[in-house]
């Protein structure tokens, strides 16, 4: 029968001798000083019975072990290997035990100061052990396999003054920068159970923290010749003193420092103290500690509640690569623009790189790049505080020192910023009107361009052309954005300054109506195609009867004139706002353009809920901006100069808003010509057997494509890639989203909380957002997150997070409508404008304020919602 010595380190491999008995050696081989011990390897155990084989019931195994012992030769052996030693500790060894998932703390036996005599039996006991009941339940409760048996380990007992187990992490707060040492006199036995008042430390790099029990038993060896242990009492004058000094304290410190290095994770360890050397017993990870973010890593604060418009919901891998790179680019130019220096630029490539997060699938902002970009610009030099109040900043970041100019050098770069800007703002129009021809020529190249017929590689090259030629030329809408936030910005001022009206909203009034924005154009045209459908029975039956693929299905095989002229206006539509649809900028959403079906449903849904031009009225934004401009003109009647200087902002505010929405329509079109290539590689992939399906390559980064296609790539097996991809995005999907704003610190993904609500701001009281549509409306609301559950609101609120054209078939049953995301020319406000629905979008904590049957009374003009009554 073998034994192994851990002299004998080196044969450990060969053996079966558990965790607890591994980490033993690996104490020794890093010197830590360990009480003489030995192994007995579960096949040496496994050998006393051989009848129950591996395969033997626990039942069937305590049974053997009952009828026989252990050889009397094997104990002379092990007894010959401890000189001079009288007691022995007889501890388990399971192949699974003192694990970094599993500890196995207190499910086997233990034997303290085992007498020679007794050894036999607490060998038997300890494996024993291993078929207990509460050893199998915790092997169940653990989704661990059945249990092979386990090695036993026999070591030289030593009488410990002081013992107890320490932490290499705060095992409560799980503090990496705290180690907890807890400490009883004699034994650690009576701490390990719970039986003994322990004292506790706190250790850290500048101090120790001690909290001092009181003590008045101890675990010692019992009395007479039969070894054991025994609970006696601690002497009076000992029962106040701490049990170790701080030498003590800094001793263990160091040696759980040195563990952290040699395993790469924090131990727990069990010690004791005799004639003032330090032991250990042994050592195993710490577990059930949830990881701590590191507090003195790099603090963000994240936001989404704007961009969640652009991007709802979960945001494929590519299509966050492809944004990431535009944003970058985007902001790089504009701070150029805005006098920051190339070298500033340069040195700071990270802070551009980083505009955006993906977490949990989720696109949101990094505030903390935005305030580092907000730095870069002179004017923060001059006036950091304005700065920060202009951009509505609410939390500050700590910034480079280089950042920062002189005020001398400062104020000379925004003069030569301001005529710089000046001369753009005067050369904006041509700016624009090129932009537009540049577009224009681009998208009808590739739009003429036969995808079907092109190989990967010929697909990235196109990308990149487009890339090179459109998306790095995107200074016109750059600077149009700006100076559109300039100009509506003094409107809101001018119209509070010259008292225009009590109407808080003035301003948003006096832009409505617009005729040129190109947002309102699908809307009406659609209602269009909706009106024409109702008025022809053959067509508004075709619509009832059937489902959108069978719909679109008939009318192309042209039945009758009728059917040819719609699907001619549809293929028109589709043709001038086929990328228009919601998460259009997601390259991962399938456009009217790729399935005309899902506009057929639309229509079907508008034909269903007698949706027609005669039911929307279609003169509310003009009612609104006439109403507006009567205000204007009696509040300046007899302050002439007044009334043409707002009315000269109100003209350029216009025509900047118009062309502002206008430009974002072109980006929803340069982002469906990128949907397409990267949906044609897809399919290249999918046939070629790179991927499974074609629409896989939504799971992959742009990098990666082309390093694929190029040669360059770190992963050829984009099918597993795209596996994993697929398994954790699903995941994010099934989950709920994080909060809205929430902070970071540290590694992003390690151990951050991004479902804290403490950057989150407080609601009390009624709520507050954006009327798009006047009218008073008192009633119930109804929270619908899904349109398709809810064939009817019956005159309740609508109440949602954001809407598509889809919702469209709830509106008529509404008798008002409140949405959490949204602006002014979201489909809500426009599509509520147009059926007189008074409607309030972007209200922060909606969801979280209002239940379904909560009584409200909501205000379109101004935004006001009163909360009168909640449900239950």
């Amino acid at each position: 029968m073998e034994l192994i010595l851990h002299t004998e380190s080196h044969k450990v491999g060969r053996y079966t001798i558990g965790g607890k008995a591994k980490n033993l050696f690996r104490l020794i081989r890093l010197g830590m000083k360990v009480p003489a011990f030995a192994v007995i390897p579960s096949e040496t155990l496994w050998s006393l019975v051989p009848e129950a084989g591996q395969n033997g019931t626990p039942a069937d195994i305590l049974r053997l072990l009952d009828a026989r012992g252990i050889p009397g030769d094997f104990i002379t052996n092990i007894l010959s290997r401890f000189y001079g030693t009288r007691y022995f500790a007889v501890r388990s060894s399971g192949a699974d035990e003192d694990g970094a998932a599993h500890s196995f703390a207190g499910q086997f036996e233990s034997h303290l100061f085992v007498t020679a005599e007794q050894l036999e039996e607490k060998i038997k006991s300890v494996w024993r052990s291993a078929f207990s009941q509460r050893v199998q339940e915790y092997r169940r409760n653990n989704g661990l396999k059945e249990n092979t048996g386990i090695a036993v380990i026999i070591q030289e007992m030593i009488a410990a003054e002081s013992a107890g187990v320490a932490f290499g992490i705060h095992p409560t707060s799980g503090n990496p920068d705290e180690k907890m040492i807890s400490a009883v006199f004699g034994l650690g036995e009576g701490l390990v159970s719970g039986e003994l008042n322990a004292d506790h430390y706190i250790l850290n790099k500048e101090s120790v923290t001690a909290h001092i029990a009181e003590k008045t038993h101890q675990v010692v060896l019992a009395s007479g010749e039969n070894g054991g242990t025994v609970l006696g009492e601690v002497e009076k004058e000992r029962q106040n003193r701490p049990v170790l000094d701080e030498k003590q304290v800094r001793e263990i410190g160091k040696a759980l420092e040195r563990l952290y290095a040699e395993y790469g994770q924090p131990q727990d360890i069990e010690f004791a103290f005799s004639n003032g050397e330090l032991f250990l017993l042994q050592t195993r990870p710490v577990t059930g500690i949830h990881p701590q973010n590191d507090k003195k890593g790099e603090y963000i604060v994240w936001d989404n509640s704007n961009i969640i418009e652009s991007y709802p919901g979960v945001t494929t891998p590519l299509t966050f690569s492809f944004i990431t790179t535009s944003y970058e680019g985007a902001y790089r130019l504009f701070c150029s623009y805005m006098g920051v220096s190339q070298r500033v630029i340069r040195e700071n490539r990270r802070v551009f790189a980083n505009t955006l997060g993906l977490i949990n699938g989720r696109v949101y902002y990094n505030l903390k790049t935005w305030y580092h970009m907000l730095a870069m610009l002179p004017g923060y030099s001059i006036n950091a505080r304005f700065m920060e109040k202009m951009m509505g900043v609410k939390e500050r970041f700590d910034i480079p020192n280089d950042y920062r100019l002189s005020k001398a050098k400062a104020w000379l770069s925004i003069i030569r910023i301001a005529v710089n800007m000046y001369f753009r703002f005067l050369s904006l129009p041509r700016k624009r009107k090129q932009f537009m021809r540049l577009f224009k020529e681009t998208i009808t190249v590739y739009k003429h361009i036969d995808y079907e017929q092109k190989n990967a590689d010929e697909l990235m090259k196109l990308y990149l052309g487009f890339e090179r030629r459109l998306l790095n030329e995107w200074k016109a809408p750059l600077l149009n954005d700006f100076f559109t936030m300039i100009w509506f910005g003094l409107l809101q001022k001018t119209c509070e300054r010259y008292r225009i009206s009590r109407n808080p909203n003035i301003h948003n009034d006096l832009l409505c109506g617009s005729s040129d924005i190109i947002s309102t154009q699908p809307i009406h045209r659609s209602i269009a195609l909706a009106t024409a459908i109702t008025a022809d029975t053959e067509l508004r039956e075709l619509f009832r009867e059937n489902n959108e693929q069978d719909i679109w299905r008939i009318l192309g095989e042209g039945l009758n004139d009728r059917f040819a002229a719609l699907k001619k206006e549809i293929d028109r539509y589709i043709a001038d706002f086929g990328e228009r649809c919601i998460g259009e900028l997601k390259l991962e959403t399938i456009s009217y353009t790729q399935d005309p079906s899902l506009f057929i449903k639309v229509l079907r849904a508008y034909v269903e809920s007698g949706i027609t031009t005669d039911k929307t009225t279609g003169k509310i934004e003009e009612e609104l901006r006439a109403s507006a401009e009567r205000e204007l003109e009696d509040a300046l009647r007899f302050r002439p100069f007044k009334k043409w200087k707002l009315k000269r902002i109100l003209r350029k505010a216009r025509e900047l808003v118009s062309s502002r929405e206008n430009l974002r329509y072109e980006r929803t079109r340069a982002f469906g010509i990128v949907r397409e290539l990267f949906s044609h590689i897809g399919k290249r992939f999918a046939t070629d057997r790179i991927i499974d399906h074609e629409r896989d390559i939504f799971y992959l980064t742009k990098e990666e494509i082309f390093s694929f296609i190029e040669g360059t790539s770190v992963t050829q097996n984009l099918r597993a890639l795209v596996a994993l991809r697929k398994e954790e995005f699903e995941r994010y999907r099934q989950m709920p989203p994080p909060s809205e704003r929430f902070a970071t610190y540290g590694s992003v993904y390690f151990a951050n909380d991004f479902f804290s609500t403490e950057k989150t701001a407080n609601i009390k009281g009624d709520l507050k957002g954006i009327g798009c549509c006047p009218g008073k409306v008192r009633g119930k609301v109804q929270v619908i997150l899904d349109p398709g559950k809810v064939a009817s609101l019956n005159g309740d609120i609508l109440v949602t997070s954001s809407t598509d054209p889809g919702w469209v078939t709830l509106f008529p049953s509404a008798s008002g409508i409140i949405v959490e995301r949204g602006s002014l020319l979201s489909h809500s406000a426009i599509v509520s404008r147009e059926m007189g629905k008074p409607c309030i979008v972007s209200v922060s904590g909606l969801l979280k304020t209002l239940r379904t049957g909560d009584e409200v009374e909501m205000d379109g003009s101004t935004g006001e919602i009163k909360i009168i009554k909640r449900h239950g």
